[in-house]
């Protein structure tokens, strides 16, 4: 397939996905009228849809996940050569792969152990849902089974991980959900919570020892969060909250999960996002850029101490985690992993990551300074926002709209980028930028300058 293929030359692909496909995100009456956007090959940092149209993605993949990105022969070879040594056996088994890139993650990761496989975000998220409550079953007596979880964070499409979801939007009209999720506040210092508080980190954090006190230390197990918040706005903890989180999981005995699902293996110029802050969780979950969308990995990681706990009665025939994921057994997964850890590594993307994010930080400052419509810009690494907003005083959102005519203006002169949507109802408005840590300064300075001209379509 070449970049010249013609409109015709698709017409039945086209004709095929109109008919048959039924697409994420997207409502499909749009397609009465008109045909879907197909991409049809990608290379570096850009993309090419059906009619040829050439597009810079700045969302790696519409959500986070080609971080080394498009067109890596490497992986696809080591996906290839590994499916015809041997493709999958279930997980209750071992592959050669998965030791290797458990062996190489766990170097990256002091104080972890532990690597459970599994397919999706979603589903290394529910793996510790499950596994907290049977902690809960057979070490407190079925005490301490609540997880907490906070407001704008999100972790998963499933109903468990819904019941955990700090957007009510992407929960709406799923429920009911299981009981014993409970919502702590964000920590989203622009929309300030806690007006009178003279260390605005503590404040936050202190806002979830509020929460365990209600519910009772004695019934909370779990505390889980995004190290830097995606979806919800791409929110950047403040000075001295994850320290201080860390202190109260220890003293209410609160096992701590950080969801690393977006953050994970390089989008903030540090392998996890939690290592910015100095925090030893005891699980973290991973999945997009595991294998930069190459093949479907996630994994579910713990420390030796919570492996132990089913382990420690091998009498007992229901003491193990009695639990599977069928492509948590492909061998693909692992496989793309290793190589595109090795692809990071080799090419020095983790320091590319934190010299491109600076410089996408910095032009989005100065947009800030040209357009009165940007309210804040936050991030780290390439991983950042930019909230728009009708009045600068009173902070309140654009229209939902007009964010997005933002993203179509962008779109239309060859720039992807993303928006918050189907999350906080009124709140759907910052921008979101999580190019490919390949990204060069004139990659970073064309999204940036499609989102200038964007603004100045939109808002004048």
């Amino acid at each position: 397939m070449t970049l010249a293929q013609s409109v015709n030359d698709m017409s039945q692909i086209v004709n095929a996905d109109k008919a048959h496909v039924w697409h994420h995100l997207f409502q499909h009456k749009a397609l009465e009228n008109g045909d879907p956007r197909i991409i049809v090959e990608g290379k570096g940092m850009r993309v090419w849809d059906q009619k040829g149209t050439e597009l810079i993605d700045a969302v790696s993949g519409g959500v986070w996940t080609v971080n080394v990105g498009y067109g890596r022969e490497s992986i696809a070879n080591a996906v290839r050569d590994q499916l015809l040594k041997m493709n999958y056996f279930a997980g209750a088994l071992g592959s050669v792969p998965a030791a290797q890139f458990s062996e190489r993650l766990i170097e990256k990761m002091p104080g972890m152990s532990r690597v459970y496989y599994s397919n999706s975000g979603s589903e290394a998220n529910e793996k510790v849902f499950k596994m907290v409550r049977q902690i809960s079953q057979r070490q407190h007596g079925g005490k301490k089974w609540k997880i907490l979880y906070r407001e704008r964070d999100y972790h998963g499409t499933t109903i468990a991980t819904l019941a955990a979801a700090g957007q009510p939007e992407r929960a709406a009209m799923y429920g009911p959900f299981p009981d014993g999720f409970v919502q702590v506040p964000h920590c989203l210092e622009y929309r300030n919570q806690f007006p009178d508080a003279t260390d605005y980190g503590v404040a936050a954090a202190n806002a979830i020892e509020k929460v365990i006190l209600q519910e009772g230390p004695d019934t909370v197990g779990l505390l889980c969060l995004e190290p830097i918040t995606a979806g919800g706005g791409v929110i950047v903890p403040p000075a001295g909250y994850w320290e201080r989180v860390q202190e109260i999981c220890k003293k209410y005995d609160v096992l701590l999960h950080i969801d690393e699902v977006v953050c994970g293996v390089g989008r903030t110029g540090t392998w996890f996002g939690y290592q910015h802050y100095g925090v030893q969780p005891d699980f973290v979950t991973m999945a997009k850029g595991v294998a930069s969308g190459y093949a479907a990995i996630s994994c579910t990681v713990t420390t030796e101490a919570v492996f132990d706990m089913f382990k420690d009665d091998a009498s007992d025939p229901m003491g193990y985690f009695r639990d599977i994921s069928t492509f948590g057994g492909c061998t693909s997964g692992p496989a793309a992993a290793l190589e595109n850890m090795r692809i990071i590594e080799d090419e020095g993307l983790l320091d590319n990551t934190t010299r491109m994010g600076e410089r996408l930080m910095a032009n989005l400052a100065a947009l800030k300074e040209k357009h009165a419509v940007v309210g804040d810009v936050r991030g780290k690494g390439l991983f950042c926002g930019a909230e728009l907003v009708a009045d600068r005083a009173s902070k309140e959102p654009v229209e939902e709209k007009l964010a997005q005519a933002v993203v179509a203006s962008c779109n239309r002169q060859g720039v992807i980028i993303g928006v918050t949507n189907r999350s906080i109802p009124g709140f759907n408005n910052t921008l979101c930028l999580s190019p490919a840590l390949i990204a060069t300064a004139d990659d970073i300075d064309q999204i940036t300058g499609a989102i200038d001209t964007a603004l100045t379509e939109v808002f004048g």
